[in-house]
């Protein structure tokens, strides 16, 4: 049997709490309250539904008795589930998780139960109109879901059964998470011996992954670039001139040719390509050039 290092563990303990960073607790607090509007101001007044979760416990809270309110199942439903997935995530992204869950519940109650605004029949701001509700809604939480993962958690615990399982299940995270949605709206639809409803929560559902994206990974999303070039000096020169970046060389060799080649790499905004594009053909028409969309990026290139 393989020991366990108690003292490792306890070290990476240490040093995972001490990596807590107060800007992402008071922006996951933000995030919650974010998250709590889009839902209790758009969605639950005209009986819509988010996703995961938070989806599930909307439909508990409506289909059990008064006291058991939204908040409760939000928390009893999501905190064992980052719980499970303490191993696999780490304590960090575990405590980021449920404090913004604890912000998202805490606020949902006050919002429904102590602020003096009228949730019950209609959305304070788009009154009855699905589709309003739909888009906003969906917006709103989206952008609440999307802050709590750009700063190191996640608002919903099937986002981290979607990660456990995914792979042993064949399948990828989004699949996982969509299959589990998809689920959700057909029981809503058996439940309540409707489909409207849980039709128009799936525009909220479509509405709040491109909020999610947006806010993870930005408007501008960057390009990489890679070229093959045989005049690799002349290229790196004149793209670090013409931007301002360091430019990355990586030695190769052609498959057929044998002969040594120099690919570049190097990362632009989308509105250098057209300009990265005329540059290198300038210098070497032949060269071969791949432009790919990347998600993130950490560090600079800045020349110094």
């Amino acid at each position: 049997m393989k020991k366990v290092n108690i003292k490792k563990i306890k070290d990476n303990f240490i040093k995972e709490l001490k990596g807590l960073k107060f800007k992402n607790i008071f922006l996951l607090f933000i995030a919650g309250i974010i998250n709590s509007i889009g839902v209790t101001m758009f969605l639950a007044p005209v009986n819509l539904y988010d996703s995961g979760v938070s989806g599930t416990s909307m439909l508990l809270w409506q289909v059990t008795p008064e006291y058991l309110n939204l908040s409760f199942f939000l928390i009893v439903i999501n905190i064992p589930l980052f719980l499970f997935g303490l191993k696999k995530q780490g304590i960090q992204f575990t405590i980021y998780s449920v404090w913004a869950v604890l912000i998202y519940s805490l606020s949902s109650f006050v919002i429904t139960d102590i602020l003096p605004v009228d949730v019950s029949t209609a959305s304070p701001f788009g009154g009855q109109d699905l589709v309003l509700c739909a888009i906003f809604g969906g917006l709103i939480s989206g952008v609440g879901s999307g802050l709590t993962i750009r700063y190191g958690g996640a608002i919903d615990g099937i986002e981290v059964m979607a990660v456990i399982f995914a792979k042993k299940l064949n399948m990828t995270v989004g699949t996982f998470v969509m299959i589990y949605n998809v689920i959700l709206y057909i029981i809503i639809g058996i439940v309540f011996k409707s489909w409207e409803l849980p039709l128009y929560s799936i525009i909220t559902y479509a509405v709040g992954i491109k909020s999610v994206d947006f806010i993870v990974e930005g408007l501008d999303k960057a390009k990489s670039v890679m070229i093959i070039t045989e005049m690799e000096e002349e290229i790196c020169d004149a793209l670090s001139h013409a931007f301002g970046y360091g430019v990355t060389q990586i030695h190769a060799t052609g498959y057929y040719s044998g002969k040594s080649r120099s690919v570049i790499y190097f990362v632009v905004n989308r509105f250098q390509i057209a300009r990265l594009k005329m540059i290198v053909s300038a210098i070497d028409p032949n060269a071969f050039v791949t432009i790919s969309e990347t998600s993130d990026v950490l560090g600079s290139s800045l020349k110094k």
